[in-house]
């Protein structure tokens, strides 16, 4: 695969050309709605075995050869030159594909509406040959220690269909918000809790879940040994019938680092009590703040840098936004940005004939427009070079995987670039 960045005045067709693609496989697989209309600075992938490089100033065989890990002999035999010749700026070189990594996937799917829209039903099943784990969102404890269950719809069916482990999610919250008052009772009542335990098991073998995955946020400082302690309850009665513990976990960059959304997980203990974790490493840019890159690449990388000091890098699955947000500015305390998908983003900047740029720190693209009533706005979002940046880290880092928040949003260039470099771990029917 190619990413590709559209220049000013570029057409499709002299894009397909140079890479020896077609108009329709690159706007097939960009859902591209117009060929005919493209965003300067619009990030495409382009669906070739491979990648092409041009040579640049500076640049040699030896040099090209380490960027791509590829020997520079073998380099120069694929591309049918003689290893001492001297590369013109301008020429093209043709970079075979790299040996895929293997590694597992989560996406969760929020369900808030019964019947579940179709549209996200479509999403989990275009989505899911590519998943380790499907996550319908949420099973809400109770203070009696029953669940509220979401609507299920066919993601059963799916994930069986495409050999994804039936993940239940489970959250503590309560009106649409973490309550850390409810978790106080699961966590301390033991009598509730083990009501909450018999009916996580109960709802568990009537449904075919075999990963158990809390999402317990907002905890009280003070439950933070109630927590461990709960896991360790949980794993043995999970563990007897063959299942998988997971949580999710506030992101981190130290163990001392206050907030009550961080000081109840600590790394190290829950690390090692789990299966895996899934650490959330996205909403620094969010829908209540100020305008800024929802996943940027040196706080990402910051947490997981962080968190494999405490937790063995094969349990963690780093976590992943599908979506961006549109910021009114000046931005005014208060406010609320709207999210949008990646392809909703790029739309946006067509119908506002806005030029898409690069933040290289952050790793993350954006643009600015103003609307028709005069208000300037920034968009934030991700696209094909933000994910390769963050494929490079998990590969880096050795992680487990990524978590996808959350399915219904479409990025076609995501998928693309995820079957592009990795091997999708799926495990055998417990």
């Amino acid at each position: 695969m190619q990413i590709h960045v559209v220049r000013e005045n570029e057409t499709l067709f002299q894009i397909a050309r140079l890479y020896g693609s077609t108009v329709n496989d690159i706007a097939e697989a960009n859902e591209i709605p117009d060929p005919n209309r493209l965003v300067v600075g619009q990030a495409l992938v382009i669906p070739i075995v491979g990648s092409f490089y041009w040579v640049q100033p500076g640049d040699s065989l030896w040099s090209i050869g380490q960027r791509f890990q590829i020997p520079y002999q073998e380099l120069a035999r694929i591309n049918g030159i003689s290893v001492n010749q001297i590369l013109l700026v301008g020429t093209r070189l043709y970079i075979p594909p790299a040996e895929k990594t293997e590694a597992e996937f989560n996406a969760y799917v929020e369900l808030r509406e019964s019947p579940v829209p179709a549209q996200l039903e479509n999403s989990a099943r275009d989505a899911a040959p590519l998943l380790t784990y499907l996550a319908p969102f949420s099973f809400e404890a109770r203070r009696d220690g029953t669940l509220k269950e979401p609507p299920l719809n066919r993601f059963q069916e799916i994930a069986a269909a495409n050999r994804n482990v039936l993940m239940m999610v489970i959250t503590n919250k309560e009106n649409d918000q973490f309550n850390d008052e409810l978790g106080r009772i699961l966590l301390n009542d033991m009598e509730v809790q083990e009501r909450f335990l018999q009916n996580i098991i109960n709802t568990a073998e009537k449904y075919g879940f075999s990963d158990i995955h809390f999402d317990f946020e907002y905890l009280r400082p003070q439950d933070r040994e109630a927590y461990a302690a709960f896991l360790r309850r949980a794993k043995e009665r999970f563990g007897q019938r063959g299942w998988l513990l997971s949580i999710a976990l506030a992101p981190k960059t130290s163990a001392e680092q206050a907030g009550q959304w961080y000081e109840a997980h600590d790394y190290r203990a829950l690390g090692a009590i789990v299966d895996f974790v899934v650490i959330m490493t996205y909403e620094w840019g969010y829908s209540g703040g100020p305008p800024m890159p929802v996943s940027p690449i040196g706080p990402v990388r910051q947490v997981l840098e962080y968190a494999v000091t405490e937790i063995p890098p094969q349990k963690i699955l780093m976590g992943q936004n599908l979506y961006g947000y549109d910021w009114r500015i000046p931005y005014q305390p208060g406010t609320t940005a709207r999210a949008l998908s990646p392809q909703q983003a790029i739309q946006l900047a067509l119908e506002h004939r806005a030029a898409i740029e690069y933040d290289i720190s952050a790793q993350a693209p954006f643009f600015r427009y103003t609307d028709e009533n005069g208000q300037r706005h920034i968009v934030w979002f991700e696209d094909a070079r933000s994910i390769q940046a963050k494929f490079q880290l998990l590969k880096e880092l050795r992680l487990r995987g990524m978590s996808y928040w959350k399915l219904g949003l479409s990025f076609p260039q995501n998928w693309l670039l995820l079957a592009d470099n990795f091997e999708v771990r799926k495990h055998p029917p417990r």
